[in-house]
């Protein structure tokens, strides 16, 4: 029998996934020396700078369980000859899910109105600040897989949904697509669904929160960099931001002392949107089918930096 490949992955294989694996491949690691030999790697949250993917001397392809690979260094990878994948379906319905709870969070006050009977105050029906979402209108920025699961949620709960995605054509889905600025100030709600790149690194500035609807619900589960964090805190001590939900953050993850901790209108979650029981699963097993697909040498569907092979 031939000698099985090695896959390295940057944090313990989680409980329960060993199947996964289980006559495929022999995963090593997270210890850093074990790259070192590694056929492939699965790449979690950490980043995969020029550096470590030249100690990576035998290494083939990087396979991303997630959806992003802005942790890793693209132009570094394609020099070395490695392939680099992504998983863009896996985390859709988990992230899509978790978004609908910062969102609801978020509208309908939820950690406020913990804090008041936590603190006995009193007087909670009065207090109460949250919104009613049917016919308010959620502005979604990026209209991908999540998003496009996102829409289906809110019109649901009958809610207006109006998008704004500049790669995508009008009549190639049902939500109306709109100018950024229309969406900022038309929405109620904003939830961002975009890909962290050069083009929208820090969009959400200060010029934007100026643009928006005051007392707009803010909720971000794509990436923190695509947000100024201190126009953000900015917005929310102005009340321009009722309130806001966020799974992303700069750092990751954001230290207790933080500026945007331990606020009454701000929920935030660790990056765990897609860490769920099933969408951690189908993140590991479309990881590694990509990372197997390149060392029985084909090319892969998912592959990001196709200039690799050329």
């Amino acid at each position: 029998m031939a000698e099985l490949h090695t896959i390295y992955l940057d944090r313990p294989v989680p409980l329960g996934f060993d199947d996964i694996f289980a006559g495929v491949a022999t995963p090593v690691g997270p210890e850093p020396d074990a790259l070192v030999g590694a056929d492939a790697a699965l790449a979690g949250a950490s980043v995969w700078d020029a550096a470590r993917i030249e100690s990576a001397r035998q290494l083939k392809v990087i396979s991303r369980t997630g959806i992003g690979y802005d942790t890793v260094d693209l132009d570094a990878a394609t020099k070395a000859g490695i392939v680099v994948c992504n998983a863009p379906e896996s985390p859709t319905i988990s992230t899509a899910e978790h978004t609908m709870a910062l969102l609801l969070h978020a509208t309908k006050h939820l950690s406020a109105n913990q804090a008041r009977l936590a603190t006995n105050a009193g007087n909670y029906y009065a207090a109460n600040e949250g919104i009613e979402l049917a016919g308010k209108t959620l502005g979604i920025v990026g209209h991908g897989r999540i998003g496009t699961r996102v829409a289906r949620a809110a019109a649901a709960l009958d809610m207006e949904v109006i998008a704004h995605d500049p790669y995508i054509s009008a009549d190639s889905i049902a939500t109306p697509l709109v100018p950024l600025v229309e969406l900022f100030e038309r929405s109620h709600v904003i939830s961002m669904h975009c890909p962290l790149t050069e083009e929208t690194r820090g969009m959400i500035d200060t010029e934007a929160f100026a643009a928006m609807r005051d007392g707009v619900a803010f909720v971000n589960a794509a990436r923190g960099g695509i947000v100024d964090q201190e126009a953000l805190i900015a917005a929310l001590d102005s009340g321009k931001v009722a309130a806001a939900g966020l799974d992303v953050t700069v750092p990751e993850p954001l230290p207790v002392s933080h500026p945007l901790q331990g606020r009454p209108n701000v929920m935030i979650t660790p990056h765990i949107a897609s860490a769920t029981d099933l969408g951690r699963r189908r993140m590991y097993t479309h990881a590694v089918a990509n990372a197997m697909t390149v060392l029985r040498g084909e090319r892969p569907r998912d592959c990001v930096n196709p200039a690799v092979y050329h």
